[in-house]
């Protein structure tokens, strides 16, 4: 698919999804390479049209800078977000309250803290990216390791086996110490990203660096 082809293909993949307003993201592309840019009108758009671009069969990478734009009367101030935040995880009987810590500047939240399984972590994040205000979020809450690296590596194997939807023989699996690598070419973004969340749901993972291509 040519370049030219693929963008047009982005940008008729933004404007079908109804969960943002693709009105002012500008979308550019250079070897199967999707830049996008221009503005959204929360985090959680800004998500929603990056994720719809890993959707499109041919994009080989993205670079995402859509800034966040908030009106004038929805600016919300740090300590506002901050206390929201740790509210909503206060609320979440899945996220243990007290091992989760929040910083907030400028509109972008950091969490950090380290919990016992990686859905923890996970829920923590979804929970405060949804909150008026966020303009950006990074997640640098630890999992603590618990199981042995070779039961690790058995259980991400099995699993991607399992999965109709993955060539679990086209990707490598190799764990030192709780931190899981993945290797490997698939054919399609989704494939990669689901080679990640089967990697991170085993127990034990701290860390997942995810090398695998796209064809």
């Amino acid at each position: 698919m040519s370049d030219k082809t693929l963008r047009q293909t982005v940008m008729d993949e933004l404007e079908w999804d109804p969960s943002f307003n693709a009105q002012h993201i500008g979308v550019a592309v250079e070897e199967g390479v999707v830049t996008l840019t221009g503005h959204v009108g929360s985090y959680i758009e800004r998500l929603a049209a990056e994720k719809a671009v890993k959707r499109v069969k041919g994009v080989r990478a993205i670079a995402e800078e859509i800034e966040v734009r908030f009106p004038s009367d929805k600016k919300t101030s740090d300590d506002q977000i901050a206390k929201r935040a740790l509210d909503v995880i206060a609320w979440d009987s899945t996220i243990p309250k007290d091992k989760i810590q929040i910083k907030v500047q400028n509109g972008f939240v950091t969490l950090s803290g380290e919990v016992d399984w990686f859905y923890q972590r996970d829920d923590a994040e979804a929970a405060v990216r949804k909150l008026t205000g966020v303009k950006g979020l990074s997640n640098e809450v630890k999992v603590k390791p618990q199981v042995r690296g070779t039961d690790i590596k058995q259980r991400i194997e099995t699993a991607l086996k399992r999965n109709a939807e993955v060539e679990a023989d086209a990707i490598k699996v190799t764990v030192q110490e709780g931190r899981v690598i993945l290797d490997g070419k698939v054919k399609a973004w989704y494939e990669r990203e689901l080679a990640e969340r089967t990697a991170w749901s085993a127990p034990g993972v701290i860390s997942v660096e995810d090398r695998i291509s796209i064809n």
